[in-house]
């Protein structure tokens, strides 16, 4: 039952990670065409919000994946180490995972694959959705801890 509740856990925190991260960096984009003077009404954003989160979230739930894992793993002996904070280890291990594998893409590819992480508030939004999902990840992992089901 442990091994149902902790894959719960971790695919919605990819989920939520990829999610709002996906609808994050479509923002930011569409801001970047807007600051050139293009109007772009909220209709437009909603319908490419939609299609980014078809199209774009998949493919960064699989960074998100890989991130998440290795992070939330690395965080679970802080977490059972300080049990009074262990929610927020898994926050911060979910906030470092997406930054990092942010910044690596960026170093090793040849060109900013994810649009909004060509500032610092872009990276720091998406790193943020990831503390989101490391935090709902913490939230359900830590009922298994306390023994509820």
């Amino acid at each position: 039952m442990s091994v149902i509740r902790w894959l719960v856990a971790f695919l919605l925190a990819v989920v939520v990670t990829a999610g709002l991260g996906s609808i994050v960096q479509t923002q930011f984009n569409l801001q970047a065409i807007a600051s050139l003077g293009v109007s772009i009404p909220w209709g437009i954003r909603a319908e490419v919000t939609a299609f980014d989160l078809l199209s774009f979230a998949p493919t960064y739930a699989i960074v998100a994946a890989f991130a998440l894992l290795i992070a939330l793993l690395v965080a679970a002996w802080p977490a059972a180490a300080f049990p009074g904070i262990r929610v927020f280890w898994y926050a911060l291990a979910g906030f470092v995972a997406i930054y990092t594998a942010l910044v690596v893409m960026n170093s090793m590819l040849p060109v900013t694959v994810i649009g909004a992480t060509r500032d610092s508030a872009g990276s720091l939004s998406l790193a943020l959705a990831g503390a989101l999902g490391g935090w709902l990840y913490g939230l359900i992992w830590a009922q298994r801890q306390k023994g509820q089901n």
